[in-house]
Formats: structure tokens, sequence, C-alpha cells
């Protein structure tokens, strides 16, 4: 496996035509080969060591080939589309580099018998239509307002993932999540944005049992002055602000020169005055706590403290604005602009609590707050770093209904029943480009195959049984139970996925296979090191004999 890749390390010097494709079709069944054995739930487990020799243990396509150095250009692209799928819909990293491996793999019979790639590329894009369209035709729509089919849905779409062992936990804290930070957009669409307003914040200790969704917001702070400030507050008034509560240092060098001695404590006072106006002014508001991203002087925190109001200091921006959404304050920038909806007051409760050896600042029961912190516990920070992966997958699969609530069926009985259409509508197609549409439907039963190679059951047997029952483009809910490799209605065993994902997946491995087969040449732009005491090497001038016997057109 291993050798595989690098094999093709050193196959990076000028090449073109048919040796490239080959060069590049093999580099990309590499990849998949890697991640082949993490589809599905009965999969391997990947143990890798990153840069900083650390351990990842694994079965997330997208985790593992971020960590792998490979340095062919084709298997690059490989990694990226895995990268591409996370980001877009969070899910089937490892469907998309299975099936691109696979559809080039099938490409490689036509490239020998001389097929022209644009010819084969056509027939690939037919395909990927006429998929689209089958898949259309099976997909049932849901209702995303029911907990009972979101959570049957989240859970078969993680159920590959390591979390599955602990039921509903994970499904359960990524359907409250996502509800929670959905915003309506108008003509009956929610748009949920995970990178900003859902925060995931891991502590070791506990147990997994104990995470939860928190209504508001946590973060890694305790007030300016412990003793002095209140740590909790029922139904706070909350500022936030975005500059410091300090005296203005020069920004370059200043000179200050005083003659008397009076002038010394009369620019100090100045200074106290000015930070007294600035908290005045923050306080003619009577807030409970301030917060702001900047600084916070000790003299501001007096005068903070002496009118009973808690403080927070040095906060990162992302958290500001996750307050700002949770209790409903709008972040200031200059203290004197302050008005009085500027102030928070959606918040039920200000909490200073310890966990472990660090203080967390807790902001809660907010009255319907449009950003949320999910608090994970558990054993080891290995553990919590897998459980937040398998996390972000299932709000992502949870923001894709919410977005489009579309279901269809999973355990590869999607991939059949487009592969069957494909078969059924190739024998209309006239011309050359008929072969190629006829593997590319092929190439579809590659995901069930690799399910059920990774249940341990009889491969050829089960794929056709499975075959015969998708034969006449009937049965399309039939599909392989992951867990124990029976071929089972996946409407009964509840094994769904995502319409977003599926769609994704297939335009997205399609495209990535198109866009390889049409590379022809590959010219390697990295220097060669030269030998060290070497000098610079002079530039060959070419003469009027040379240009004679130069061969102009390549072999």
């Amino acid at each position: 496996m291993q050798s595989s890749v690098l094999v093709l390390k050193d196959s990076l010097k000028r090449e073109s035509g048919p040796k490239v494709h080959h060069a590049n079709i093999q580099a990309s069944k590499a990849v998949a080969d890697i991640i082949r054995t993490t589809l599905g739930p009965r999969s391997m487990l990947k143990m890798l060591l990153d840069a900083s020799g650390g351990i990842v243990v694994t079965n997330d396509g997208n985790a593992i080939l971020r960590e792998l150095d490979i340095a062919h250009p084709a298997a690059k692209s490989m990694i990226e589309l895995s990268r591409t799928q996370d980001e877009e819909v969070g899910d089937g990293t490892t469907s998309v580099i299975i099936l691109a491996g696979e559809m080039l793999h099938v490409a490689e019979a036509f490239i020998d018998k001389n097929y022209h790639p644009t010819v084969i590329c056509r027939a690939y894009n037919k395909a990927l239509e006429d998929a689209i369209a089958a898949i259309d035709k099976i997909a049932m729509p849901i209702d995303a307002q029911d907990r009972g089919q979101m959570l049957g849905l989240v859970k078969s779409c993680i159920g590959t993932k390591f979390t599955s062992q602990f039921g509903d936990l994970i499904a359960d804290l990524a359907i409250d999540a996502t509800t929670t930070v959905g915003v309506d957009i108008g003509q009956g669409l929610r748009d949920v944005d995970i990178k900003n307003y859902i925060k995931v914040e891991k502590v070791p200790g506990a147990q997994l049992e104990d995470s939860r969704v928190l209504k508001g917001v946590m973060f890694n702070k305790d007030v300016v002055a412990p003793g002095k400030m209140r740590r909790k507050i029922v139904n706070p008034r909350i500022i936030l602000l975005d500059c410091p509560l300090e005296y203005k240092k020069g920004e370059n060098q200043t000179n200050a020169e005083l003659l008397r001695e009076e002038d010394w404590s009369l620019l100090l006072k100045l200074e106290e005055e000015y930070i007294e106006e600035l908290c005045m002014q923050i306080l003619k508001f009577k807030p409970d706590l301030v917060v702001t991203e900047k600084g916070l002087s000790d003299l501001a925190c007096h005068y903070l403290s002496k009118h009973g109001v808690s403080a927070i200091r040095r906060l990162r921006k992302t958290d500001n604005n996750r307050i700002a959404k949770a209790c409903g304050a709008v972040i200031v920038n200059r203290p004197d602009e302050l008005q009085e909806s500027d102030v928070g007051t959606g918040a039920g409760l200000f909490e200073v609590k310890k966990i472990g050896d660090e203080y967390f600042a807790f902001i809660v029961d907010c009255k319907e707050p449009k950003a949320c912190t999910v608090l994970l516990r558990g054993a080891s920070k290995d553990l919590l770093n897998e459980v937040e992966r398998n996390l972000q997958d299932a709000m992502s699969v949870a923001r894709n209904i919410i977005k489009n609530p579309k279901l269809v069926p999973g355990g590869g009985a999607t991939e059949m029943t487009v592969s069957a259409a494909l078969k059924q509508k190739s024998s209309s197609i006239e011309g050359i480009e008929k072969w190629p549409y006829e593997a590319a439907a092929i190439a579809f039963e590659s995901i069930p195959r690799t399910l059920a190679q990774n249940c341990g059951v009889n491969v050829i047997r089960t794929m056709t049984a499975l075959q015969g029952k998708h034969a006449n483009g009937e049965n399309a809910w039939i599909g392989i139970d992951g867990n124990t490799g029976v071929i089972a209605d996946m409407k009964e065993r509840k094994i769904w996925d995502a319409y977003n994902v599926k769609a994704q997946t297939f335009k997205t491995a399609i495209e990535a296979a198109c866009m390889l087969l049409r590379i022809d040449d590959i010219v390697s732009g990295i220097k060669k090191k030269q030998a060290p005491g070497a000098g610079p090497s002079k530039p060959k001038i070419d003469t009027e004999g040379d240009a004679d016997g130069e061969q102009i057109l390549p072999d």
C-alpha cells in the first residue's frame, strides 16, 4: 500500500500522453485504497502520527488524508476533494475518494484502447446528469421540524463513526445546537452558521454523558478582580466593548518635557480623569457585566468594582460575537456612543465556575439565543478530539437537512439504483460514448462493494444478490446493512443519507475524475538541489548547429 504511494514520488519529471494518465490513475487509486477500509459502520480505524508527534486515531476520511504527506500532484488533488466535501456538506468524505478512484480505474481500459479523454469525460458528464436525475426520483421529503425523524437521520449518518457506540448522545447534541442557531432567511428557508455561532468547548474530565448544549455561551475566562467582583449574577445587563479601558499609549516613542514638579501630578491626574470619564459613560447604563476585547487598567477595574460591576478583559473577537448573538447585545467601539439598545438583557444567568484547574465563565439561560456552546466532557484529549470531529459531521448533516429536507437511502442502495438506471439507459446511447457511460454505471457499484468487504461477508454473492434486486429499476430502497452485511430494506432499518451529501459526492467525484483524465502533461518546476560547494551553473546557449540536430516533434 505504502509503496504504491512512494513509487509515485519519483515520477515527477516531464511526462506526457498515456504515461501521465496511467501515473495519475495509479496515484488516485493509491489514495482511495488508503481509506477504502474506513467506509461503513464496521470499518477499521487508522492510527496516525501527526507532525508534532501526537497520535490521532480516527476513521474519518478527511482527518486521515489531511495528515498524509504525498508528493504526487494527482494524489494531492484527490486529497483536496475530501477537504472540499468536508467544507461543503461535512459528510461523505470517504465515499467521494472511493468513487473518484473507481471512476478513474474504469477509465484506464479506455485509455489503453486509445479513446480520447474528452470522449470519456463527455460520457461521464452525461452519466452525472442522469445519476442526479435518478436520485431526484427516489428522494423522499421529510419534515425538518420533526425531531424524531431528524434524530433517526443524524444517527444513521454518524452510525459509521466511532461515537456511534454512545447511542443518541452526539445526534441529540448536534440537533439541539443546529436548531438553536438556525435563522430564517425568507421563503421558508433556514440558514445555520456552524463555524461562527457554535463553539465546541472540550474539557477533559467527567464522563461523555455529561456533555450538553448550553442555552448560551461559555469561555475560558475569569472576572478581572475575583475578590471584589461578583461571580454569579442573575438576569445580568451586559455591555460588550471592542475598545481598551486604559490610558492610550503613544503610537511610537512619546516625549513629554516637564518643567515643574506639579506638572507631573497634573499629567497623572489627566490620565486618571480620562479613565474615570470612560467608566462613568459605561456606568450610566447600570450594567452588571462589562466585557471588552482589549485591555482594562487597574484604575478602571477599581471604578467598576466600586459600582458592583463585574468585568472580563481580552476576550477573543469570535467569543464576543457569540455573546452578542446569545444575549442580544451590540458590540460598541467607543463608550461615548453607547445607547440603551446596545445593552444585552437576554441572558438569564452569568456565572463563573471552576472545572478542573481552570475557570470558565458561563452566560446561560438566554431567551432565544442565536449562538450556543457545546460543552464536551470525556476521559482523555484523544477521545474528545474524535468526538468533536464526529460532532462536526453530525451538525453538518443536521444543517443539510434544515437547508434541504430530503432523504435518500443509505447502505449503498442509492448507488445501486443509480447504477441500474444508468445501465438501462446505456443501451439507448449511440456511438463511442456508450462504453465509458456503461463503465461509469459499474463504477457506482464500488460503494456497496466496499461496504460488503468491510463487513466481512462474501462480496461476490452479496453483490450478485443486490444486483438481482435492483435489476429492473425496482427495490430502490434495498441496500446492505453495514453492521451485519445482510441485504435489507433501508426504510425498515432506518439507514438514510441526506440528499445534499449524495448529490455533492457524485458531482465532486465525477468532476474530479474528468479533470484528472484531461491532464496529459506533468512538468516539474522544482529545481534540483545542487551539490554543496558547487557554484551557480552557467546557462547553456544554443548555437545554430544545435538547432538543426534538435527534434522538433516528440516521438
